[in-house]
Parts: structure tokens; C-alpha cells; sequence
């Protein structure tokens, strides 16, 4: 079946290309008929993911050197730098936003079972955001700071399997919190965030809707204790109460009781406070709840280390939000075939053998089985659930 086919041609059919043509048409990306289809350039944007290209003249230099075999691997223009250029500037960042979720869709239900590193029977959600800076004399339209430019990519990760539900783009003087009014809570589920979303308005939203959150406080949130419960200390939890707020402002926008849990960290012997809505679990569960909310800083650790989305190859807002966008998708594709394929493999060792062999004709299956079984490549102490063996 796969026989005389490069790995990047079988990469792609795993992408489901009547959902991403249903995209185009969406947002009539493929209107103008000059130049590359979004196709085409969701291709070549998703070969420089894999392979770690460094600009638009890269990429042309690679392709062009491979300009036989650009059909059988899906490609229908010829790849320019001018071309890409345009299109980047041009196709609407919503199209491969769009497609990212249909992926993001796939790979959930395809890691739904999987471990969230919590004995936790409803789902759970970790948020947060990570900073790309920029230069701002080329992107002038992402101000941050007087000298500074920046966008923040706010992202809700699915713990089961380490999935990212929800991302949105802005510049980087958007806070954290306002990202609270762009989420519908998933009733029973569980949120752990920061204390950068601290705002008793919107938590108690989440209340309203069903849905629970574990959430760092600050030290100047005034509480008020009503009942203490005992604890057992040797799990590391040093008190657990019921609490009202005591600021007037506070109560009257969060009328609730809430849950304070105080722990200290095992490892580095800082003492952590939690607040939450949750009065069921185990003090000792809250607390493990909130240690996984690491989860997301290691995603955004693993996405700046081995994608590209912190040197673009466009300075316009719409290149910026579509390079991000593909990258999530060649993310969110990779999960999907380590599982279709049952690779045991991390997916730091799946990136790398694909970005060495994508040009090679030989069944995929093949070539990333051979790395089950291999221990020679470098792995990370710190990864994801997704990407440990």
C-alpha cells in the first residue's frame, strides 16, 4: 500500500483533507486562485515544523531540491518564497485554527482514557498562558512593553494525554484572567489554574456552571475560616477549612463558601494555599490536583524547544497566528499516529525520526517501530505524559 511513497506522504493521510477543504471554504481561502492553495502551503509550513527549517528561503531551498517528488507527496504548486511569503500574509489564520481543532478533536477522544497522573474520575483541565517575544520594530502591531513586543498564547490542556482544548492568540499586554470569560466550564470537570487567575467574578462561574477549580490564591485575599477538618499531615497537607470571603466586594461578587487547603511541597519545602470549590475529595487529592497543573508549563517548555513558534517567517499578525496554529496542528497530528500506529515511542523520538526521514519511501509504520526498541536517543526526565515510554 505504501510502497514508493515518501513518510511525509503517509504523514499526511492521516490528516482528514475534506475537514481541512470544509475550512478553506469557510473563510474562501482558496477564492484567488493565483499563487499557492492553502493546501500547499499547509504542507510546506508543516514540513518546516518537522524539519526545522529556518526561513522562507530554506524551506524553497529544501523542497526545490526535492522537486520530483513534491506531488506524490501532496504538493500541487510549485514552492516560492515569494509565494509562501503572500500566502501567509493573505490566507486567513482562522482556516488552520480552525483545522487544528478538528485534530485537537481526534486526538482527544483517541487519548481519552489515558492517565492524568490524578485518581480522578471527571476530566481535568490545566490553564495558563507562555509569552513569545518579538522584536518590536517588526512586529509593531504586538506592542508589550516601550521597547518590547510580544503575543501570549493562552492555552487549556486536556490532562488525559496532554491535549491542548482551547488556545488563543494576543498580544502580550492581555492578562491572564480576561481568558476566564472565553471558556465554557465543562460541568463536573476540574480546572487547576494560578493565582494569575484569581478574580471571584469569574470564578464563581464556574460554580454556576457545575464545574470545579483548584486554584493558587494570593496572600492579600482576606478569608474568613467557618469550619477546620482534620488532616493528615504525613501526605504533606497542613490545614483544610471552609472559608468565606471577607472583603465586601469580594463576597458580594463569590457569596459561596470556599475550600482553603494549605500543603508544603515535599520537594522544595514551600508552602502552597489552595482555594477551591470542590468539598468532596481529599484535601491530600486537591493539593495533587494542583501539582499537575505543571503539565502545561511543560507543554509550552516542549512546543518552544522542538517547534517553531519563536522565530517567524512572517512579520504580519495574520503569519504570526498562522505559523502557530500549523504548529500546533504537526503537534496534535504526531499524537494522533503515535497512537493510531501504537508506538510506544515519546514524542521527542517520533519529531526526531521524521524530521530525518520524510523523504524517504518506506511504510511509516516501519520506520518509527525501529525506534521502540532503541534506548540511544536523548529522552527528558521532565516530559509530558504524552511523550514519557
Amino acid at each position: 500500500m505504501n510502497a514508493g511513497r515518501t513518510i511525509f506522504a503517509q504523514l499526511i493521510d492521516f490528516l482528514p483533507h475534506k475537514e481541512f477543504q470544509k475550512c478553506v471554504a469557510r473563510y474562501r481561502g482558496d477564492a484567488h486562485p493565483r499563487g499557492f492553495s492553502c493546501w500547499d502551503q499547509f504542507l510546506a509550513m508543516a514540513f518546516a515544523q518537522l524539519t526545522y527549517r529556518d526561513s522562507l528561503r530554506d524551506i524553497e531551498a529544501c523542497l526545490g531540491a526535492m522537486r520530483p517528488k513534491l506531488y506524490h507527496m501532496g504538493f500541487r504548486g510549485r514552492v516560492r518564497k515569494s509565494t509562501l511569503a503572500d500566502a501567509n500574509e493573505v490566507h486567513d489564520w482562522r482556516i488552520y485554527a480552525d483545522f487544528a481543532q478538528v485534530l485537537i478533536a481526534t486526538a482527544r477522544s483517541l487519548y481519552a482514557t489515558d492517565s492524568m497522573g490524578v485518581e480522578l474520575d471527571q476530566s481535568l483541565y490545566a490553564l495558563d498562558s507562555t509569552t513569545i517575544d518579538l522584536c518590536l520594530s517588526l512586529f509593531p502591531w504586538a506592542r508589550f512593553r516601550r521597547r518590547k513586543a510580544a503575543v501570549k498564547m493562552h492555552t487549556l490542556l486536556d490532562l488525559h494525554g496532554n491535549i491542548p482544548t482551547f488556545i488563543h492568540i494576543t498580544d502580550g499586554k492581555v492578562h491572564d484572567v480576561n481568558l476566564l470569560d472565553l471558556i465554557l466550564p465543562e460541568a463536573g470537570a476540574f480546572y487547576v489554574m494560578d493565582r494569575g487567575y484569581i478574580d471571584f467574578q469569574r470564578l464563581y462561574r464556574f460554580t454556576l456552571e457545575s464545574a470545579f477549580f483548584v486554584v493558587r490564591t494570593k496572600s492579600n485575599v482576606l478569608l474568613q475560616r467557618r469550619y477546620s477538618h482534620r488532616v493528615d499531615k504525613d501526605s504533606g497537607v497542613r490545614s483544610d477549612r471552609t472559608v468565606v470571603l471577607a472583603s465586601l466586594e469580594s463576597a458580594s461578587v463569590y457569596p459561596d463558601a470556599l475550600r482553603k487547603v494549605a500543603c508544603v511541597d515535599a520537594e522544595t519545602g514551600k508552602r502552597l494555599v489552595f482555594l477551591s470549590n470542590n468539598f468532596a475529595l481529599p484535601a491530600a487529592t486537591i493539593a495533587a490536583i494542583y501539582k499537575q497543573r505543571w503539565q502545561v508549563e511543560l507543554f509550552f517548555k516542549w512546543i518552544k524547544q522542538h517547534l517553531r513558534i519563536k522565530a517567524f517567517y512572517g512579520t504580519s499578525e495574520n503569519a504570526v497566528k498562522t505559523q502557530i496554529w500549523i504548529a500546533v496542528s504537526v503537534y496534535v497530528l504526531v499524537a494522533i499516529v503515535r497512537k493510531r500506529l501504537d508506538l510506544e515511542a515519546s514524542l521527542y523520538q517520533i519529531l526526531q525520526v521524521l524530521s530525518l526521514t520524510l523523504f524517504e519511501k518506506t511504510p511509516i509504520l516501519r520506520a518509527l517501530q525501529q525506534i521502540d526498541s532503541q534506548d540511544d536517543l536523548p529522552r527528558f526526565s521532565n516530559q509530558l505524559n504524552l511523550f514519557s515510554l
